[in-house]
């Protein structure tokens, strides 16, 4: 059974980074694409950053252009997003996202990801 855990969530001042981790277990991400998606209440899913199973693509949400980089790590078969000049606006709830073959889910609305992890709150005080 695959599982996707996210951490380093939490709250910081206007300004300040974080950096967001997902590990998955029971499974080899090697194949999977990753990407982080973020959602407040009352709004839509957002895609924030995706990263291709090769690391070769990636995505960012026009937000977060500049600030945001994704990465990955297949040996420890986690997937990162470090977070940097963090604004209150990027308050939301962040989720993390493994896309297996034939990697059909959508980066910008996360429709089709197979698996889903349970969310890491990030908040931004201004």
């Amino acid at each position: 059974q695959v599982q996707v855990v996210e951490s380093g969530g939490g709250l910081v001042q206007a300004g300040e980074s974080l950096r967001l981790s997902c590990t998955v277990s029971g499974s080899s991400i090697s194949s999977y694409a990753m990407c982080w998606f973020r959602q407040t209440p009352g709004k839509e899913r957002e895609g924030v950053s995706c990263i291709s199973y090769g690391g070769a693509s990636t995505y960012y949400g026009d937000s977060v252009k500049g600030r945001f980089t994704i990465s990955r790590d297949n040996a420890k078969n986690t997937a990162y997003l470090q977070m940097n000049n963090l604004k209150p606006e990027d308050t939301a709830m962040y989720y993390c996202a493994a896309d297996p073959p034939p990697h059909s889910g959508s980066w910008v609305t996360g429709a089709g990801f197979k698996y889903w992890g349970q969310g890491t709150q990030v908040t931004v005080s201004s």
